[in-house]
């Protein structure tokens, strides 16, 4: 059961009755006869062998109001394909599957890497940037929501929350972001997060000063929550990044795009549990060493856009800063587990806050050295503008792999 408070700069709809999915769901219906639905996928191979996306795709069999189901896939050679086609295929809903490694989609980018164009690195975020070309390419809806193909804890109603205030006629929401408590096996998850996000936006705060990007990231409950829906007219304006500050990149464009008023978190889940990230102590090119390192770039990246500049001597007090209020914080998340009866690992965590401090400065150093890097991949507007044809071409190549 959620309560009702509102605080920070964007809206939130909680989950005050447990309404009935049915409820919803008919409501949905009846939107999306003016106003069409989709929903993206991006998906390895690897998560077609694992429980997860079975009990997704068991779950989307009984979803009535989406027109599309768009799968964007990801590493995954001529045979892993056809085992694909045959494992979504008793989805009722349009599906189509992005066979991102296959021939014709890499004739595609090909002609995009020619003109500078293209991803310049694999991944989630390209991924995702593939599935917003086909979407616009399709013309088959209006409303899009995007999740994580390894929701543990997958129930159908997580989707109708989630697209029920962008698919609304009235609501005039143009993008929502899920959030939801995390928690398994008796202790409390979400470490990216708890230890990372939430503490660096204030620490940044802090050492900055007011910024208004600031106070809409820490506006959001979890920040990193994988599952959005928007606009369709968003996705040919986003400047998304290919690495793993896709999140907090995506939540930056909304804002830039759009007024606040217009974005909105919404309450999908009473418990959400995925696929967990290991820390990656000893190889920062992995895991959350990794993600840690990306998400804080994203930040630098964002604020330095805004104005703010970064000596080694800030980012040291970043540093300091942020070390002093994730403990701080710790101690809070403690308590709130030990009286819900959950576990948390008090030495373990803080090993963890002094890994994200030490990557947080090492990633205002490389920011700091490479200024003239461009992290985000090109929006659609500027791609279509470049190669009038591409929509056309993309459609063409997904329409003939799905044959």
């Amino acid at each position: 059961m959620s309560d009702f408070f509102q605080n920070g700069t964007v809206t939130t709809f909680h989950n005050i009755t447990n309404r009935p999915v049915e409820e919803l769901e008919s409501e949905l219906c009846q939107f999306s006869k003016k106003k069409p639905l989709g929903l993206i996928l991006p998906s390895l191979f690897s998560e077609l062998e694992r429980p997860a996306l079975k009990k997704i795709v068991t779950e989307l069999q009984q979803v009535p109001y989406l027109n599309q189901i768009v799968i964007g896939l990801d590493q995954a050679n001529a045979k892993q394909f056809a085992y694909a086609k045959d494992y979504f295929a008793d989805l009722p809903q349009q599906t189509r599957i992005i066979w991102n490694d296959g021939p014709r989609m890499q004739s595609v980018l090909t002609e995009l890497k020619t003109k500078g164009l293209a991803p310049k690195e694999r991944g989630k975020g390209s991924n995702v940037w593939n599935c917003f070309g086909y979407v616009l390419a399709s013309d088959q809806a209006e409303v899009v929501a995007l999740h994580d193909c390894d929701v543990i804890t997958y129930q159908r109603g997580l989707l109708a929350r989630l697209i029920y205030p962008v698919a609304h006629p009235t609501f005039n929401f143009a993008f929502s972001k899920g959030y939801y408590p995390r928690y398994a096996d008796g202790k409390l998850n979400g470490r990216a997060s708890r230890l990372l996000v939430t503490p660096l936006l204030r620490a940044l705060k802090g050492v900055v000063g007011h910024d208004d990007l600031l106070s809409y990231l820490d506006s959001f409950r979890y920040p990193l929550a994988g599952e959005f829906a928007l606009d369709v007219h968003c996705l040919k304006e986003l400047r998304i990044p290919s690495d793993w500050g896709l999140e907090i990149g995506v939540l930056s464009e909304v804002l830039k795009n759009y007024s606040n008023r217009r974005i909105c978190q919404v309450d999908i889940a009473d418990v959400y549990d995925h696929k967990h990230q290991d820390v990656s102590f000893e190889n920062k090119q992995t895991g959350l060493s990794r993600m840690s390192q990306d998400i804080a770039k994203s930040l630098y990246r964002k604020l330095a856009v805004r104005g703010h500049s970064f000596s080694n001597s800030t980012l040291r007090t970043i540093r300091a800063r942020y070390y002093r209020t994730a403990l701080d914080q710790l101690e809070s998340y403690a308590f709130d587990a030990e009286m819900n009866g959950l576990k948390l690992d008090l030495h373990s965590e803080e090993e963890v806050i002094e890994l994200f401090a030490a990557n947080i400065l090492e990633a205002g150093k490389a920011f700091v050295e490479s200024p003239s890097e461009i992290p985000f991949m090109p929006n659609w507007n500027r791609v279509m503008s470049a190669c009038p044809d591409i929509l056309e071409n993309i459609n063409d190549a997904v329409e003939m792999d799905n044959q």
